[in-house]
């Protein structure tokens, strides 16, 4: 079975702004299947942004369920993803998806993983998963540190910096801005 790769989810907050971008590369083993696929959507009536990197099709399927968490407790972020967490480490279906999400709001944001994991941002409001996370989150702090740059302006230069090191990301990105 080929494997897909991850690619690059960033996650920045800056003056009460956030900002999430992914790359929109897909590649299966040492092929690029796809260029301009979109890993960051709206959720909780476009008051939630969610970010997946992983299996395409795992991450689809756990923004679904998220969705439907979302729903069920009524826009309420942070027990969504407990349950969603949850769910993920319990159920024998869910534990097989091979995907990490970022999730946010204008409160709060998580990481939330197959494991059980859920964790919140150090206090810069960054954070980062795929491939080319470590590179877009070094970047992205290193800008947040010593620019003026918006939330999105980070995201945009600390993904194209990524991009440049990690040969699973692209510079096709989706970005969501919630203020």
């Amino acid at each position: 079975m080929n494997r897909i790769h991850s690619t690059t989810v960033l996650l920045v907050r800056r003056d009460g702004r956030i900002a999430m971008a992914s790359d929109g590369q897909v590649t299966m083993n040492n092929t690029v299947v796809k260029s301009g696929a979109a890993k960051v959507k709206r959720a909780g009536k476009g008051q939630v942004l969610v970010g997946f990197a992983g299996g395409a099709a795992d991450g689809l399927a756990l923004f679904t369920r998220f969705e439907a968490k979302l729903e069920e407790y009524q826009g309420n972020l942070e027990r969504a993803v407990v349950e969603l967490a949850k769910d993920w480490r319990t159920d024998r279906a869910m534990r097989q998806l091979q995907a990490l999400m970022l999730v946010t709001d204008r409160q709060k944001s998580f990481l939330v993983s197959g494991n059980g994991d859920l964790l919140q941002p150090d206090e810069d409001g960054l954070m980062a998963v795929g491939s080319g996370g470590p590179y877009a989150l070094a970047a992205a702090r290193a800008l947040l540190r010593h620019t003026a740059l918006d939330a999105a302006a980070i995201a945009r230069e600390a993904m194209a910096i990524a991009a440049d090191i990690c040969v699973f990301t692209n510079q096709r990105l989706t970005l969501e801005e919630l203020a």
